[in-house]
């Protein structure tokens, strides 16, 4: 596998990770590098970790999770969009979520951005390449990717009132309906 598919794979992956990031920081406030470290880090490991779960998988397990992969992405993303909406409105950020970068919903949203990689990792399996190099690479673009949507989606909200936050469960809402519809149509 060449280092130019591997490299626009990684991107490809790492787009639901940017638009999270986005989406996320137009609703919280990042005040700390440690948010910035949290959020990039757990992204860009879970995205060097599930192409190696998928790749060690197998065949076995390709036909069993292509089945409902989509559906679980748009579930988690759903949820949690719906979830920073209601909160927008009720105005009150003690409730629910009140740090992503933290706990179940740093897990949730990082199991969501990338269970499209384990498919990549199933995919890959079958073609009998070696699946370190390329994950490691997924890893990193998926990190990079979320600092800069985190960066951007802090200026744009800070630039902009508060109403923003909506517009982020919204965004989260659309990359599950986008991960849904793709594998159901395409």
């Amino acid at each position: 596998m060449s280092l130019i598919y591997i490299i626009i794979l990684a991107v490809g992956l790492a787009l639901d990770s940017f638009s999270v990031a986005i989406g996320l920081s137009l609703r919280f406030r990042w005040d700390s590098f440690r948010q910035f470290f949290r959020l990039s880090f757990h992204f860009g490991l879970f995205q060097f970790l599930m192409p190696i779960i998928g790749w060690s998988a197998g065949n076995e397990l390709a036909s069993r999770i292509r089945g409902y992969d989509h559906w679980a992405a748009f579930l988690l993303l759903s949820f949690i969009g719906i979830k920073l909406i209601r909160e927008q409105h009720e105005d009150n950020r003690t409730a629910g979520i009140s740090d992503p970068t933290r706990g179940k919903w740093l897990v949730l949203l990082s199991l969501a951005t990338s269970i499209d990689a384990l498919a990549v990792g199933l995919s890959l399996s079958l073609y009998n390449v070696s699946i370190f190099f390329p994950s490691l690479i997924f890893g990193i673009v998926a990190g990079l990717f979320t600092l800069s949507g985190m960066y951007y989606g802090n200026r744009l909200g800070n630039s902009l009132s508060g109403y923003l936050g909506k517009a982020g469960g919204l965004i989260l809402i659309g990359i599950g309906v986008k991960i849904l519809l793709g594998d159901l149509f395409l």
